[in-house]
């Protein structure tokens, strides 16, 4: 096979077929080529623990948390060190190794299970086991499709792991469908079947998180976030985990130095837990691909916990730290493993050092409609339903990205009947989340659950809305679905969306790249997927004439 890169997992991937040359993200080929081998042995490994499973063993949670963090690890924008990764090749080898001793029956194991190469050998292998190893397109796109689900799914079990939350049945699963990745006899429609499947078990990894954070920090509720900056130095914390930013608050106590969250972060505020912090300042910026221009205005030190890890500016390259999952050549790296307390100490020191954040914006974001915070809410939804004050919702849930394209989100909400309520959760609601649109009887019209992962609670509002209006199928709830997606966690949302039923959902601002036409046509005959069209035409589809 040719030595080049292949990798077509996010949205923005060059001419919606794929980045050849370098990733449109910023990844490198030889960040793109070890990447590929760390997903190959740790499909290896998966094989290994299958079949220990099998056999009545039982497999340590040590290495279902390596499974997920490298699986997280390989996530978009979320780690460009090639040398960290090569690093988690050689553990992942070695616990190979080490495991395979333990089985019974070897008989009829992959390559990849049976493989211990050295690290001379890594770029070798790790150009014949890319995307493009399976021939066969229609197997190649189910395999993919499945593969990114299982990473947005393990990037959730992670999260959850963090605060010491498991939940073995999720990786059991995580483990068994990437060991089936590698299956050449699985047919197209035993694919299928476990694409689906994998969409349960998205349903099972968000719930596992869900209970994490809400037994940590309390069910989110209404708040209103400041965008504006105060006068002391800050630290700004970007990505998802909020044990991170918790163990940052705790220890910028009394230190004179403020924490300000950035794009996925913003949610942390609707936590009643972290409101105890009063150096817990705001929201500063915008969504993850704005970075660049905001970071240099921050002034201070930036922590990214998980992905959405733009390369930075040389400006401001000695201020951006990562950790966890996310990592970047030359950037500062802060170990800790579950259960430990990190140390951030030196990045506090930075930011001590540093001017305060120059002021970009002013004013409040307000969010926390999570789903106990709108089944608060329940009777006085329901009351609007019914007497036609709210005609519909529309889940506008997901990711944002740098794409002109993109715009027609801004442009959809803004022309929105003003009877049409949003429902939204990630990065995509910054297309949208700082317009006046009003509410409606004092039901905000934009009500943002959070996080990507938060979408389990748009699904709950959903099924709860079933269940109050006496329905058989969702699919009769007032809801349309117009979703954003960027990258793997989204295609976990989606799966998990279509196992619970969900159909008819509109996807954009393209359809992704690893859908094969057989594969894509599927997904529309029996699930009703659709891209996006114009914001005029997508307007008369959802609400008709009177749009």
């Amino acid at each position: 096979m040719e030595n080049k890169m292949f990798c077509y997992q996010c949205q923005e991937t060059a001419g919606c077929r794929g980045c050849t040359i370098s990733g449109v993200c910023g990844k490198k080929p030889e960040v793109a080529a070890m990447q590929d081998l760390l997903v190959y042995v740790t499909k290896g490994l998966s094989c290994v623990t299958t079949r220990m499973r099998e056999e009545g063993k039982a497999v340590d949670k040590g290495v279902n948390h390596l499974v997920t963090v490298n699986l997280f690890t390989t996530i978009t924008n979320a780690n460009f060190d090639r040398e960290a990764i090569i690093r988690a090749i050689e553990e992942t080898l070695s616990v190979k190794a080490e495991l395979l001793e333990s089985l019974d029956n070897k008989d009829s194991l992959p390559d990849a299970a049976l493989w211990t190469g050295s690290r001379d050998e890594f770029d070798a292998k790790a150009a014949g086991v890319g995307v493009l190893a399976t021939k066969d397109e229609d197997i190649r796109s189910l395999r993919e499709l499945i593969t990114y689900g299982l990473k947005g799914l393990a990037a959730y079990s992670k999260h959850a792991n963090a605060l010491l939350q498991d939940n073995e049945d999720v990786d059991a699963f995580i483990q068994k469908a990437l060991a089936k990745t590698l299956d050449d006899s699985l047919t197209v429609d035993d694919l299928v079947a476990l694409t689906l499947e994998t969409g349960k078990y998205g349903v099972d990894g968000m719930a596992l998180l869900d209970k994490a954070n809400t037994e940590a920090y309390g069910n989110p509720e209404v708040t209103k976030v400041d965008i504006g900056v105060r006068k002391n130095p800050g630290i700004l914390i970007s990505g998802h985990d909020l044990r991170d930013l918790e163990m940052l608050l705790e220890q910028t106590q009394g230190t004179g130095v403020d924490v300000y969250t950035h794009s996925e972060m913003l949610p942390a505020h609707y936590y009643p837990a972290f409101k105890k912090y009063p150096n817990f300042a705001g929201n500063y910026g915008n969504a993850w691909w704005k970075q660049k221009e905001e970071f240099e205005k921050f002034n201070g030190p930036i922590l990214m916990t998980t992905n959405c890890v733009v390369p930075p500016a040389a400006s401001y390259k000695d201020r951006l730290w990562t950790t966890g999952a996310a990592g970047f050549p030359g950037c500062k790296h802060i170990d800790g493993n579950y259960g430990e307390t990190k140390d951030f100490s030196a990045i506090i020191e930075q930011a001590k050092k540093c001017p305060a954040p120059t002021e970009i914006e002013t004013g409040t974001i307000t969010g926390g409609f999570a789903h106990e915070q709108v089944f608060a809410l329940a009777d006085q939804v329901v009351d609007a339903v019914k007497s036609g004050a709210i005609r519909k919702f529309v889940v506008m849930a997901g990711c944002d990205g740098r794409q002109k394209s993109r715009e027609y989100y801004t442009e959809f909400a803004k022309r929105l009947p003003k009877d049409v309520v949003i429902l939204t959760a990630g990065c995509a609601k910054y297309k949208y989340n700082k317009l006046d649109l009003g509410d409606i009887g004092g039901i905000p019209r934009v009500l943002d659950a959070g996080q990507c992962n938060d979408s389990y609670s748009l699904a709950l509002i959903a099924l709860k809305l079933k269940e109050i209006f006496n329905l058989d199928d969702i699919n009769d709830l007032p809801i349309a679905f117009n979703i954003a997606w960027y990258e793997q966690k989204a295609v976990i949302v989606l799966l998990a969306l279509l196992y619970l039923g969900v159909k008819n959902i509109h996807l954009g601002p393209t359809l992704p790249a690893f859908l094969s036409p057989n594969v894509a046509k599927v997904l529309v005959d029996n699930f009703g997927i659709a891209g996006i069209g114009t914001v005029d035409d997508d307007l008369k589809l959802f609400f008709g004439n009177e749009a």
